[in-house]
């Protein structure tokens, strides 16, 4: 499976209608559902917002498409069939449209969102899905450096950290190394909290 790591948008216009094909990145449908909140404000006077999603959880696999008012299956099916044909995850692609006047019909709508899902799917940078894992570590400060050195081994990465008698640390990793990192601290973590996954 793959994942992008940044926002991407394009714009295409055909028979006067506007499409904007968007492309964002989500660790779970909260986040998807923030996004559409946002985009319906930035396009509050587009005539249809359409989207489709799959996202990670810990219950598996969500997905979702959604046609927005246009015909049943000419504008969230596309979309989505593109997110599983590129074998996507904890991603959001939205098309919003603004209607020029012409009526596209049912094959012109489709072929419309599909090729705006295309084409932004075309400059969107692809990567890897790896799934990440959040753990909660208490160490002591002798064991900040050593900790600090294993994650770069096992390409983690501290996300907060919060000084008192102990150090806390909240960490992100690929889940394939967190039992590697646990194993490594134990000894003062017997609580240790691993939860979560993301793309990395």
């Amino acid at each position: 499976m793959y994942c992008i790591k940044s926002t991407h948008s394009y714009t295409e216009y055909i028979k006067k209608s506007r499409f904007i094909g968007i492309i964002i990145p989500c660790a779970s449908t909260a986040s998807c559902q923030n996004s559409l909140q946002q985009l319906h404000l930035t396009y509050a006077d587009a005539n249809h917002i359409a989207f489709a999603y799959k996202i990670q959880t810990e219950n598996g696999i969500k997905s979702r498409c959604y046609d927005a008012g246009e015909p049943n299956g000419t504008a969230g099916k596309p979309i989505f069939k593109h997110l599983e044909g590129k074998e996507l995850i904890n991603t959001l692609i939205v098309v919003v449209r603004y209607f020029g006047g012409i009526k596209l019909g049912a094959g012109g709508l489709t072929r419309a969102y599909g090729n705006t899902t295309k084409r932004v799917l075309e400059i969107a940078k692809i990567v890897e899905y790896v799934p990440m894992q959040n753990i909660t570590l208490c160490i002591n400060y002798k064991d900040l450096q050593p900790l600090k050195y294993q994650l770069i081994q096992l390409q983690g990465q501290i996300m907060h950290q919060d000084f008192k008698q102990q150090i806390t640390l909240q960490i992100q990793l690929p889940t394939a190394n967190a039992q590697q990192l646990l194993a490594l601290f134990k000894v003062n973590n017997p609580n240790a909290q691993p939860s979560n996954s993301n793309c990395l």
